[in-house]
């Protein structure tokens, strides 16, 4: 058993469903502060919902004031979803069990294989490196499955706060397809969702002169609303979509007509596009169809995106080098912290093993990419300092 295994074993076995940490984080924290690193947990949340966060940090032996070293940051959660039925899975999701070569247990595959070789992989390059240029640290939280508001976000406001500075961020997300290291995440799109309440004049349906359907009034403008081009996207990523995700109006009766409308909706953006500018746009075609609503936004997050550089590049050739992969950019999928670690840090990708299984009844993971993942981060350390 390799070291990685090893701890990505232990991992699993401490069950840690969101917000719980259940001494993830104290485990990785007792491994890093003989290297040097320098833990802090910082807490966040309501009694009911503690979230516990983990900032380490070790500062290069070279850094100083007028020479500081760059930083590079492995970010990852240590919560992982709810199992699901019991009785569904083939062995106890906190029982590390290997079937047929692979690892079983939730978390394998997200995340906790990759907090496992973000640990093994310092060690060994601090091995090797003592003296590095390279300041290191790992930002881990236990509220990433989660509403993910007491999380990697308070972090990075207080790291801001404190003039922090972060140069480089790996987050361990498992974005690969088939084998480690075939497909990282060079950006994510942007989240918006908005509910918009559409005011009509409830009546019998046999007098409809009487009333006002705000279904019918609405029609015209959801018919224009779904078939705008928001914007045409970029080379990084795909056109901006508007999605309705429900619509709900009505007493039940079969004949009244209701006298309010519901609509829930979410815009996936890309950079090409901003909050205000998808605000203004559609406020625009409500107010042209003489429409009288309200709306309620929330911002989920903003799209970010690091184009091939020194992070990338590095990312690149260390795939090359540790799986003989011409890894693929992708900026496809949901969100993930590095939509908050981005505001802080200007180059961010994401990089972890084969996400087939994650979040389902008998997540797992291949033995076989448990090491190449640990020596492919190690790589990037290695040639971050070339």
């Amino acid at each position: 058993m390799t070291r990685t295994l090893a701890l990505t074993e232990e991992l699993i076995a401490l069950a840690s469903p969101t917000p719980q940490d259940a001494g993830c984080q104290a485990l990785i924290a007792s491994r890093l502060a003989p290297l040097g690193f320098v833990c802090e947990t910082m807490l966040s949340g309501p009694e009911n919902f503690r979230v516990s966060n983990l900032w380490a940090k070790r500062v290069s032996t070279r850094s100083n004031a007028s020479q500081p070293g760059k930083l590079l940051v492995f970010a990852g959660h240590t919560d992982v979803v709810p199992t699901g039925p019991l009785t569904q899975w083939t062995s106890d999701p906190f029982v590390p069990t290997h079937r047929d070569g692979k690892l079983y247990g939730r978390g394998a595959s997200d995340m906790k294989t990759s907090l496992a070789a973000f640990v093994v992989a310092i060690e060994e390059f601090l091995a090797q490196q003592p003296d590095t240029p390279l300041s290191l640290a790992l930002l881990l939280t236990s509220d990433e499955e989660g509403p993910s508001v007491d999380g990697t976000v308070v972090v990075c406001e207080r790291l801001k706060a404190r003039g922090e500075v972060l140069d480089f961020c790996i987050v361990g997300e498992p974005t690969s397809v088939t084998r480690t290291g075939d497909m990282i995440k060079n950006g994510r799109r942007g989240t918006m969702s908005g509910k918009l309440t559409v005011q009509g004049v409830q009546g019998h349906i046999a007098y409809p002169h009487l009333a006002k359907n705000p279904i019918h009034l609405f029609a015209p403008a959801m018919a224009e609303l779904t078939g705008i081009v928001w914007d045409k996207g970029n080379d990084f990523f795909p056109p901006t979509t508007w999605q309705i995700s429900n619509i709900h109006a009505g007493t039940g009766a079969s004949n009244v007509i209701p006298g309010q409308l519901i609509v829930d909706f979410n815009f996936r953006f890309c950079t090409e596009s901003t909050p205000q500018s998808l605000q203004q746009t559609l406020i625009a075609v409500l107010e042209k169809h003489g429409l009288t609503y309200s709306l309620d936004w929330v911002i989920n997050g903003l799209p970010f995106l690091t184009t091939p550089g020194t992070l990338v590049n590095a990312v690149r050739q260390a795939i090359r080098d540790e799986a003989g992969l011409e890894t693929e950019l992708s900026t496809t999928g949901g969100t993930s912290d590095g939509r908050f670690i981005s505001q802080i840090c200007p180059e961010v990708i994401e990089l972890g093993p084969p996400n087939a299984s994650i979040h389902k009844i008998d997540e797992h993971i291949a033995v076989a990419d448990i090491e190449p993942l640990k020596n492919i981060y190690r790589r990037v350390m290695e040639n971050l300092c070339a």
